[in-house]
């Protein structure tokens, strides 16, 4: 507890850094592509040390995000082979990817507002969106409206109630962090379970594989 108390001081110390906005725009480029770290807690926590500039943080989030899907869409379609699939692999989503790729040819952009506007590593669905040569318009007008739906609500919660939400966090820090991982395999969940009044395409895409993949 002690320790995660020293990284939440930390964080906030650096979110009201002048060139925080930057950072998060960086971290929010990179994780859409290939970083592990989702950028949610980053933006909240900027957020919750600037309530002012709450919804710019949000935008600015919002537009690297989009930018860095470009990128991880950039990296499926022409480099899958050589570069995507060992990143598929170091980031622990190879069996993820078949399934995947299985959903987004099933529901399309729905798939992306879906899973993109939860914690479920967005580069996952970038890259696979690229790999099977989904539509670029498509592409990028669904995963803007995911990511606005989840950083531009972030950005407006805490603009209104940015003081009492710090002072929740201040208070019940560890709770907090465990509803976030709560979110975060709720996320998941959702990724594979949000077609399930479809059970013939639930069951297609669960036993999806990488020989199915092409």
């Amino acid at each position: 507890m002690h320790l995660l108390r020293g990284l939440y001081d930390w964080t906030m110390d650096k979110a009201a850094h002048p060139y925080a906005a930057w950072w998060l725009a960086f971290f929010c480029f990179i994780e859409s592509s290939f970083f592990p770290i989702p950028p949610h807690p980053l933006l909240g926590l900027m957020c919750l040390a600037e309530p002012k500039k709450a919804i710019r943080l949000a935008l600015v989030a919002t537009l690297a995000s989009v930018a860095g899907a470009l990128l991880g869409y950039a990296i499926g379609w022409g480099l899958y082979d050589t570069v995507g699939a060992w990143l598929i692999g170091a980031l622990g989503l190879t069996e993820s990817f078949p399934v995947a790729a299985c959903y987004l040819r099933e529901y399309d952009w729905e798939a992306i507002v879906i899973a993109g506007a939860t914690p479920i590593p967005f580069k996952l669905l970038t890259i696979t969106a690229g790999f099977i040569g989904m539509n670029l318009i498509t592409f990028v007008l669904a995963s803007l409206a995911a990511r606005a739906l989840i950083f531009m609500t972030v950005g407006f919660l805490f603009r209104l109630f940015g003081a009492p939400i710090k002072a929740i966090i201040d208070k019940y820090l560890g709770t907090v962090t465990t509803l976030f991982v709560v979110l975060v395999v709720g996320g998941f969940l959702i990724l594979t379970q949000f077609s399930s009044s479809d059970e013939a395409v639930a069951d297609k895409c669960e036993n999806a594989t990488l020989f199915q993949v092409n």
